[in-house]
C-alpha cells in the first residue's frame, strides 16, 4: 500500500476538520505539520514520519472528540455573512418547524443519556445495598452468637460472608458496565459532533 506524503496527509487533515472553529483547525494543522518536520529533521523519511503519527482518519476523529460540542455548534450556527431581509423573513417563518426539530433532537439525546446513566446509578445503588446487607448480616450474626443464639448467628454470618463474596463480583460487573457506558457516550458524542463537521475530499 502506498504511504501518504506530508502534503497529502495535511491536505486530508484540513479537509476533515472543516466545520470546526478556525482557530482550532489552524492550531491542530500547525501541530501536526511541525511534528512531521521535527521527525524529518531527526533523519526519518517523510513517509515514516507520517506512518508514526497514525492513520489520518483516526487523527481527525481524535481531534473532533477533544473539542467541546458547544464550540462546534457555535461555529456551525454562527453566520459567515450578513443575512438579507428575505432570508431573515424565511428564518422567522420557518422557526416553528426548525426550532421544534432542534428541541426534539436535544430531548432525544438527553433522554438517551439520562436512561444510560440511570441504569449505572441503579446498578451501583444495588451494589451498595448488597454490601450493606452483607455487613448487616455479619454484625447481626455476631450479636446473636454473643447472646447465645449460636445457630441463627452462624447462619446470618454465613449469609453475610456469601453476600460479601457476591458483592466483589457485583463490583466488577458494575465497573465493566460503567466503562462500557462511558465508551458508548463518547461514541454518541463523536457521532453528534460529526453531524456538524463537513467532510470534504482533499
Amino acid at each position: 500500500m502506498r504511504m501518504m506524503t506530508k502534503q497529502e496527509f495535511l491536505s486530508k487533515l484540513r479537509s476533515g476538520l472543516v466545520g470546526l472553529p478556525q482557530n482550532e483547525v489552524e492550531e491542530r494543522f500547525e501541530f501536526y505539520r511541525e511534528m512531521i518536520d521535527d521527525r524529518m529533521e531527526e533523519g526519518i523519511s517523510e513517509e515514516e514520519a507520517i506512518s508514526d503519527i497514525g492513520d489520518v482518519d483516526e487523527v481527525i476523529s481524535r481531534i473532533i472528540s477533544e473539542i467541546p460540542l458547544t464550540k462546534i455548534v457555535k461555529e456551525k450556527i454562527t453566520p459567515n455573512k450578513k443575512f438579507k431581509a428575505w432570508e431573515i423573513v424565511l428564518l422567522i417563518l420557518g422557526s416553528p418547524i426548525w426550532l421544534s426539530l432542534i428541541i426534539a433532537a436535544i430531548a432525544v439525546v438527553l433522554a438517551v443519556y439520562i436512561s444510560l446513566w440511570s441504569v449505572i446509578i441503579s446498578l451501583w445503588a444495588a451494589f451498595g445495598s448488597v454490601v450493606g446487607c452483607a455487613f448487616g448480616g455479619i454484625l447481626s450474626g455476631a450479636f446473636f452468637v454473643i447472646n447465645g443464639n449460636i445457630i441463627k448467628g452462624i447462619a446470618l454470618i454465613g449469609a453475610g460472608i456469601t453476600l460479601l463474596g457476591l458483592s466483589i463480583l457485583f463490583f466488577y460487573g458494575c465497573k465493566a458496565a460503567t466503562d462500557g457506558i462511558i465508551k458508548l457516550t463518547k461514541v454518541i458524542a463523536l457521532k453528534i459532533k460529526n453531524c456538524f463537521v463537513k467532510k470534504e475530499e482533499a
